[in-house]
């Protein structure tokens, strides 16, 4: 049944989340650790150089998230070996991994659980390569040492379930079902996916890699008129069935980017669906960042919040940043060469001078409520409307349909695992079971007792919750990743002469692995450069200060 589960995951899972991580098949999926690689270094391999004459490339980072670390990692990697570096980041947060972090249930490290950034998948080739070469342990998503795992998934609609997959039946069942209820459509889905997926992986090589142009490398390779479609008309044009992709891959849509199929662009509707091989590192993805960060050998600033950007005459840049300290705030100031900008520029509050030429859009970006909490209660059947006694599904994702009632209050609730033995006790002995909402609207107290059939406590917060029926919680507000509507332009890498700019690829394809292939591009671009002008140097000729570089091939 496992290797048939494997054979036939894409076609019948087509709805697993890629970003939010909320379901991968039950069985393991735990890629072998391997020995480490060691890191590349400019300073540990290639030629001697002798009586080289480079001075040392200062290089800024704002951002600890995928973009930062990953620019960082591959500017040590890809820099040359006679070129001293630099690297300073710039993180105002407490800890590196942007949106990827974990909280520990029950506060016990051993019970970690994603917050943010759940899983990646196979052919996330910059996030799997990394975790192998730090020999990083992976595993099921929101796995855990005790853990019943989920075998039921359902899509709610508000009022009822339109679909429902229950992996401890036959899988030959579960396919025959699958197919009987929507034709071929899901096969048609697989297919149209990994042809729009194989025209997006030509943005990891030459000749198309590194590319100055997001813009233009979308349109080369065919993609921008996927982005110019919205979702349902993209399905649509290709012949997949409109009550496949509205009850099922609308569910995915939901609980990747809380977007329905009519307002999100057609390629992250398809990036949706590229969910083969999901896995997750043990103890949280932001191993992945610390990883890049630690080989880069970046100078790492944590609690540090970058406020002020000014270019001097000489073209270098002085960042002026400021630390909370307990008492009072510190100010520091530095001066580089480069800048690279790794996050939203809209939520970095950062002040440029001279003013940009051309600032980077500000886009909406999802505010979604991301609810944890453990409890002894399962799932009630009377919230789901169905008979009492029913079995909730272990994953419930949630679609909206032109005949719903009502719409679905909630984008997806998860029942990640069972804690058999908490770290501590509770008046209620017996299992614990964790769940994870992610909603549009906080979730309040009298919401959870009707989910979970308990009487309503009438108090203001879920903290208030008698730990009989909620023993543990933790909430977090993100703004998660952009609305995505169609469009066919999107924001250079270069908004100054040596300042950079990984986030513009949000609008276009917003996954850590993305994040990650931007930082590794700008890295690529840049440290092109410097080759140009060492280059010159050892030939003999003198190294200059150009004030007014700008890549351009």
């Amino acid at each position: 049944m496992r290797s048939l589960l494997r054979k036939y995951s894409v076609i019948t899972l087509l709805f697993i989340a890629i970003c939010g991580g909320l379901w991968t098949l039950y069985k393991s999926l735990v890629v072998p650790s391997k020995v480490p690689r060691k890191p590349y270094s400019h300073q540990q391999e290639g030629p001697v150089c002798h009586n080289a004459k480079l001075s040392t490339k200062k290089v800024a980072i704002i951002g600890a998230g995928s973009g930062g670390s990953s620019t960082a990692f591959y500017l040590n990697r890809f820099s040359s070996p006679c070129q001293p570096l630099n690297i300073t980041l710039y993180e105002r947060s407490h800890y590196v991994g942007g949106r990827s972090t974990t909280v520990d249930a029950f506060d016990d490290p051993n019970h970690p659980v994603e917050l943010g950034a759940s899983i990646f998948v196979k052919v996330n080739a910059n996030l799997v390569s990394a975790a192998n070469e730090f020999g990083l342990s992976t595993q099921d998503p929101d796995s855990g040492d005790n853990i019943h795992p989920p075998l039921t998934l359902g899509i709610w609609d508000g009022t009822h379930f339109v679909f429902v997959q229950d992996f401890r039946s036959n899988s030959w069942w579960n396919i025959a079902k699958l197919l009987w209820q929507y034709g071929t459509a899901p096969i048609r889905t697989q297919n149209l996916m990994k042809k729009t997926i194989g025209a997006f992986l030509q943005m990891y090589e030459e000749p198309h890699f590194p590319f100055e142009s997001l813009s233009q490398v979308s349109y080369d390779l065919g993609l921008t008129h996927i982005t110019s479609m919205k979702g349902n008309a993209f399905l649509q044009e290709n012949s997949i069935s409109g009550r496949f992709s509205k009850e099922i891959i609308q569910a995915s849509t939901r609980v990747n980017y809380a977007q329905n199929l009519d307002q999100i662009h057609a390629l992250e509707a398809m990036v949706c669906m590229a969910t083969d091989g999901a896995i997750a590192i043990k103890g949280g993805n932001w191993r992945i960042f610390e990883g890049m960060l630690s080989s880069s050998g970046a100078n790492v600033i944590l609690n540090v919040s970058a406020s002020t950007i000014d270019r001097k005459n000489n073209g270098k840049f002085k960042i002026i940043s400021h630390r909370m300290a307990v008492e009072e705030v510190e100010e520091l100031s530095d001066e580089y060469e480069t800048v690279v900008i790794a996050a939203p520029l809209q939520f970095t509050d950062l002040k440029i001078s001279p003013a940009l030429e051309h600032t980077p859009d500000v886009i909406d970006y999802v505010k979604l409520y991301v609810t944890l909490f453990t409890s002894p209660h399962q799932l009630s059947s009377h919230a789901f409307h169905m008979p009492p006694g029913s079995e909730v599904p272990h994953i419930v994702l949630t679609t909206q349909l032109p005949t719903s009632i009502h719409e679905p209050d909630f984008y997806s609730i998860s029942t990640l695992r069972t804690i058999l033995n908490p770290p501590y006790p509770f008046e209620h002995q017996g299992p614990q079971y964790l769940y994870k909402i992610f909603s549009a609207q906080p979730v309040n107290s009298s919401y959870l007792s009707t989910l979970l059939g308990f009487r309503d406590p009438k108090v203001s917060t879920i903290s208030d919750i008698s730990k009989s029926d909620i023993s543990w919680s933790f909430e977090k507000i993100w703004h998660s990743y952009p609305y995505l509507p169609p469009r066919v332009t999107f924001e250079e890498s270069l908004l100054a002469p040596n300042l950079w700019y990984t986030s513009g690829i949000e609008s276009f394809i917003s996954t850590m692995e993305t994040s990650s292939l931007m930082g590794m591009n700008v890295a690529k671009l840049i440290t092109n450069g410097w080759k140009d002008q060492e280059s010159s140097i050892l030939a003999g000729g003198h190294e200059r200060i150009n004030t007014e570089f700008m890549y351009m091939r």
